[in-house]
């Protein structure tokens, strides 16, 4: 913006100095050859008194060879017939001198005194102007320079300032503000981003405090839950739920700790999609096990970093993971496929070899037709969105459910 605005006061300037400095040139060069005329008449005029004074050749010719050191030339010629109102006219020859003829009646007859100014003195002095003009508009064209980056840089840098609080506010930094500076129009934009700054910070901290209330309000009937466990007999099957239990106790703590931390993750956040995988499968394989679902996994050799949290990419797995136990029947084999991409970050695809989906509908938050919340596929969509990626469903080859969350490469 600052080369722009330097590049349209530059133009104007321009434009201007041109308008003034081409007639000041054309007037500098008709001024030099005026004095240059007016000198070179007064000087001959010696000449025209010896003349009109009845003076012999030798005379006229001794004033004629002083004046001819000053680079004039003058001859007397007589011109025929009478002249009652002598004149005296300048005229220019073919060489770009100029002719000066003065006539003077000498008993009765007009004799012409004619002087020739050479072209170096009709333009003496010309080309020195003209380099002062040049010079002249040089500076102020420099001088325009300096002030139009003045105020550019007056009207930049409070923009600058909004640009690097808008990141700092999309990295997650939700105590940026700025000091309201520049123009009356850029300092209603900061006052409104400071406005829309406290705003989200409300909205946020509100929403936290919300989720974080209703996870203890979970816990509970998660108590209650662990008491009618541990009343039942000793037994595998009493183990198998109070491992059950506890495991819906620490997703519930892990809930609230969620809830109340601090907004930190945006564009810095990053998690090796390699290690977040290969540890929710294995969490998911026992159960997965149990119920005679096969489960496969292909993962790449090397580390896939992508731009999502650890605990963000664990709990979109863990709802896909979650959708395809709740929703296909036992014995479906489910496969879970990791690829890093080319440019950066990496697309996670579970695939099952069930139903398949029926409606695509269900990407859309809070819709469902299982009689779930509907909230899974909207968790792994945001989570996939947040990275600079997308999430889409598909038919699987085998004729299944196939989800593909695409992720970002993390910045930096």
């Amino acid at each position: 913006m600052r080369r722009r605005l330097a590049l349209l006061v530059a133009a104007t300037t321009s434009v201007v100095l041109l308008a003034f400095l081409l007639p000041a040139a054309v007037l500098v060069a008709r001024a030099a050859e005026s004095n240059a005329v007016s000198l070179a008449t007064a000087r001959s005029q010696s000449v025209v008194s010896a003349v009109a004074a009845g003076a012999d050749d030798e005379a006229v010719a001794s004033l004629a060879d002083q004046l001819a050191a000053n680079g004039l030339a003058v001859t007397v010629v007589d011109e025929t017939g009478a002249t009652t109102r002598p004149r005296a006219t300048v005229t220019r020859t073919d060489d770009r001198a100029a002719l000066i003829r003065q006539p003077v009646v000498v008993d009765g007859r007009t004799r012409v005194v004619q002087t020739v100014i050479p072209p170096d003195q009709l333009r003496e002095g010309v080309a020195r102007a003209r380099i002062v003009l040049l010079l002249l508009g040089l500076v102020l064209i420099g001088l325009s320079l300096v002030v139009a980056d003045r105020l550019a840089r007056r009207i930049t840098r409070p923009i600058s300032e909004l640009a690097d609080a808008a990141h700092r506010l999309g990295k997650g930094d939700l105590s940026t503000r700025v000091e309201p500076d520049g123009p009356e129009e850029v300092r209603e934009v900061g006052a409104a981003i400071n406005l829309l700054a406290g705003r989200i910070r409300e909205l946020l901290a509100g929403e936290r405090e919300s989720v974080a209330d209703l996870s203890h309000r979970l816990r509970t009937p998660v108590t209650a839950l662990r008491l009618e466990v541990e009343s039942l007999p000793e037994g595998p099957e009493r183990d198998r739920l109070t491992g059950s239990v506890e495991e819906l106790t620490r997703e519930v703590d892990r809930l609230i700790r969620e809830a109340r931390r601090p907004v930190r993750e945006g564009v810095d956040a990053r998690a090796d999609a390699r290690a977040v995988v290969a540890e929710r499968v294995a969490f998911w394989t026992p159960l997965a096990e149990e119920e005679g679902r096969a489960v496969r996994l292909d993962l790449p050799d090397q580390a896939c970093p992508v731009r999502v949290s650890p605990a963000d990419l664990e709990a979109a797995l863990d709802a896909l993971l979650g959708n395809v136990v709740a929703h296909t029947p036992e014995g479906v084999g489910l496969a879970v496929r990791l690829r890093p991409l080319a440019g950066g970050g990496g697309v996670v695809v579970v695939s099952d070899e069930g139903p398949g989906f029926a409606d695509p509908e269900v990407l859309r938050r809070g819709e469902s037709r299982a009689g779930s919340t509907g909230l899974g596929l909207d968790i792994a969509r945001r989570t996939a969105g947040a990275s600079g990626g997308e999430l889409t469903i598909a038919r699987a080859p085998g004729g299944g459910g196939e989800v593909t969350m695409r992720l970002g490469p993390p910045a930096g």
